[in-house]
């Protein structure tokens, strides 16, 4: 597991990707050192190494260990990230600290794994996606809920991942013509299967509640519990 570093970085790229969505990069001196899946503390004040760790929020990171830059993805809920949404500009200086979290470093089987996720949280699914070690998965399976076909900006990675891993077979779900993502249909699919749950806390709470309520082990269900 990498050691968690204080990072002074610079925002290299901001771009409002629809309407209160933001996808940010960063860049610093130093070389990132995290494993795909990890999140960050962003901090928009200044850090002084004498004082307390600035006021900061979580965010995975979307970009895999191998990219120049730590990219993420994040929706104004908040005061927090309405603050992000106005002061992140090309050129400024923030402060991250990472890595944290656990979600693909559980020595889970790799043969059967479907990855369940509701709007920005397949973020953490995409570090992994694009990163050469997805090739290593076999048959993997994404349920990937967005509220509508505008909200789903991630075809790019999706693309990559798809070179990565042939076998990789995509399920958007789209919940103003297809509702919600269907638990059940999926947990009869996929019987034995490790189930990633990632998105908004109530989804991973109702989903693992349902998936329990079926019968799946607790131990087939991998979450970070980052919020």
């Amino acid at each position: 597991m990498a050691i968690v570093k204080k990072y002074p970085v610079i925002v290299e790229r901001v771009e409002e990707r629809i309407t209160g969505i933001y996808t940010v990069s960063f860049s610093c001196a130093k070389k990132f050192n995290f494993n795909p899946g990890q999140f960050l503390h962003l901090a928009l004040d200044a850090y002084d190494p004498s004082m307390q760790w600035p006021d900061s929020r979580c965010f995975s990171m979307q970009s895999n260990p191998d990219d120049a830059l730590v990219t993420i993805t994040f929706s104004v809920k908040g005061n927090f990230t309405r603050r992000m949404a106005e002061e992140l500009k090309p050129g400024k200086e923030v402060w991250l600290k990472l890595p944290y979290g656990t979600l693909f470093d559980r020595g889970h089987s790799q043969a059967q794994c479907v990855f369940i996720s509701g709007g920005t949280g397949i973020t953490p699914y995409l570090s992994l996606f694009t990163h050469s070690s997805f090739a290593e998965y076999k048959q993997p399976v994404l349920y990937a809920g967005f509220r509508n076909k505008a909200c789903n900006i991630f075809e790019s990675e999706l693309n990559t991942a798809i070179q990565i891993n042939s076998g990789l077979r995509y399920c958007p779900v789209y919940e103003d013509t297809d509702g919600l993502i269907p638990v059940e249909e999926v947990y009869l699919q996929y019987p034995g299967a490790v189930f990633f749950i990632s998105g908004p806390p109530i989804m991973i709470k109702n989903f693992k509640a349902k998936f329990l309520q079926l019968g799946l082990p607790e131990g087939n269900i991998m979450i970070d519990d980052w919020e």
